[in-house]
């Protein structure tokens, strides 16, 4: 097998759930092959750069092999290889804030704290 559909090719390395998620991410403009849209029945070779979006971010794979059925997921990851870069950290995510359920809405003190923490200037 020297070629097959990018969406089942998705579908049997694990990275969507189903092949009808893999067609409607194609169909959505969600996949690349090597920098150009791709349909659901485009074909897809050893050595291709696949960019896939997911969860509002891109991840890239280069295909290894070409798998011809949805196998387990320590064979799949044999597939694939992830290129994907780091994830830029947000700096405005800062600390997680934390406050117990039933303790009512931050008061007056309390909100100055939190926007402080946030980073937030008081008005």
């Amino acid at each position: 097998m020297e070629k097959m559909r990018v969406d089942v090719w998705l579908w049997a390395t694990r990275q969507l759930k189903s092949r009808s998620l893999a067609t409607q991410a194609a169909r959505a403009g969600h996949v690349k092959i090597n920098g150009a849209p791709a349909k659901a029945s485009s074909s897809v070779a050893v050595g291709d750069e696949i960019r896939l979006r997911a969860n509002g971010f891109d991840r890239v794979l280069r295909v290894l092999a070409l798998l011809p059925k949805r196998v387990g997921a320590p064979e799949a990851q044999k597939a694939y290889e992830d290129v994907t870069p780091p994830r830029p950290i947000d700096p405005s995510a800062g600390a997680y804030i934390y406050r117990p359920r039933g303790t009512g809405r931050p008061t007056k003190k309390e909100r100055r704290q939190l926007d402080a923490l946030r980073g937030r200037e008081a008005f």
